[in-house]
């Protein structure tokens, strides 16, 4: 299984959208500062997860919310509740 998973900083107004194989290992990693874009706005909670069978679909949506702005935009409205 592959996760496409959205990130929300409890210390910044901060987002980050990424995706992996192992969510919850993923998210520890974050969490512990191991990852470069993310370190300096620890810690993190998980907001929201698509899961898929299959890897490429998973990178395909991932680069899909970070690069179309109206598909983030989209995502985020649909998740303002938890954002907040």
């Amino acid at each position: 299984m592959f996760y496409v998973y959205l990130l929300k900083s409890l210390a910044k107004d901060r987002k980050y959208i990424g995706c992996t194989n192992d969510l919850k290992q993923r998210i520890k990693i974050h969490n512990e500062g191991m990852v470069r874009s993310t370190k300096l706005f620890k810690p993190w909670k998980l907001v929201y997860y698509e899961s898929f069978l299959d890897k490429h679909d998973a990178f395909e949506r991932e680069k899909e919310l970070k690069n179309d702005y109206t598909k983030k935009r989209h995502l985020l409205s649909r998740l303002s509740r938890s954002l907040n």
